[in-house]
């Protein structure tokens, strides 16, 4: 019986529940490592390096290692939580989110093909980043909105939802630290216009409303800036 509590056993003790913590975290971390190494060794799944006949595969625009093509505009696709992942396809596939490229892609793509591809591109270390070529005021000016945000308009620091240094919160809030500049620029302005309207509950709109294009262009910029995340670290 437990000393402290009369008629308790001893199971409900705080000794025990934390011995029984501590033993929860270590078996899950080490199943987590497990699982990841796993993955990261698996070959690709046909869809990312052929595609399904219908659609093309993902790594023709994406890359393999889901780095992206900032040039052409293609954003990065590493670490992203496989379940965020897998809604932004079935968004393309019902016509809540529209791309000219992905929307006939991701309708010739099967549930299987979503979470092959989700779980692979999950499991990439984020990519490296450049070195900038920013003036660093407009790098600083990012900085302070990603950190501090501006509350006297109503803009919550991006990491209040992204986490710290931008790693993101699975299932909703995808990482976005050296994701390239450009697309998130155009997210930002998707979001601001109305063109883009799959964020849970328009929390990304009511955001970017209340950012001045010079925001938007800073806090891209900086994010870029971040590198590489988790395991390319």
């Amino acid at each position: 019986m437990h000393a402290g509590s009369p008629g308790l056993p001893d199971f409900f003790s705080s000794s025990f529940l934390e011995r029984m913590m501590r033993s929860f975290i270590s078996h899950t971390f080490t199943a987590v490592v497990v699982m990841a190494a796993s993955s990261a060794t698996a070959a690709p799944p046909s869809i990312v390096t052929q595609g399904n006949g219908a659609a093309l595969a993902c790594a023709s625009c994406h890359g393999v290692d889901g780095a992206g093509n900032p040039q052409a505009g293609f954003p990065v696709l590493a670490q992203l939580p496989p379940a965020y992942f897998a809604k932004q396809i079935a968004d393309f596939k019902a016509g809540t989110r529209t791309h000219p490229v992905m929307t006939p892609i991701a309708q010739a793509m099967s549930v299987e093909d979503a979470e092959s591809s989700a779980r692979h591109y999950a499991s990439q270390p984020r990519p490296k980043a450049g070195a900038s070529t920013v003036d660093p005021a407009v790098i600083a000016r990012g900085r302070n909105l990603a950190i501090n945000g501006a509350w006297d308009r109503q803009v919550p620091p991006c990491f209040k939802c992204h986490a710290v240094d931008g790693l993101g919160v699975a299932p909703a809030f995808p990482a976005i630290a050296g994701q390239h500049a450009a697309y998130t620029v155009r997210q930002l302005e998707a979001w601001k216009t109305g063109a883009r309207t799959n964020d849970p509950q328009k929390l990304m709109k009511a955001v970017a409303e209340s950012l001045s294009d010079d925001d938007i262009r800073s806090v891209a910029e900086y994010l870029a800036t971040l590198g590489t995340q988790g395991k390319g670290k």
